[in-house]
């Protein structure tokens, strides 16, 4: 969320997009990509995770973050590879 808000700094209306840019990834997340996400499923829920963390990376790139980009989307694939794991997802199945 934070990629999104330094994107917002650069950006007219400063004031408005560092707050307002934020927002959506987070309502995203909630609605779709979360473990307990609403309209979560087996295919929403990952093609949501692609689209927050693909938008985050291009906001830190533009930005003139290209190294913190490259190290977010490295960070955020083996994230989420492991979280496929068997033995990691038992974790979040539990409830």
């Amino acid at each position: 969320m934070t990629a999104f808000g330094v994107w917002g700094w650069q950006q007219d209306p400063r004031w408005l997009l560092v707050w307002l840019l934020p927002l959506a990834p987070m309502l995203a997340w909630y609605f779709f990509a979360s473990p307990k996400a609403r309209y979560g499923g087996t295919l929403v829920r990952p093609v949501a995770k692609v689209i927050v963390f693909g938008l985050a990376t291009a906001a830190l790139w533009d930005a003139g973050h290209e190294p913190w980009a490259v190290v977010f989307l490295g960070f955020s694939v083996v994230v989420n590879g492991l979280a496929l794991l068997p033995s990691i997802r038992v974790l979040v199945d539990r409830e």
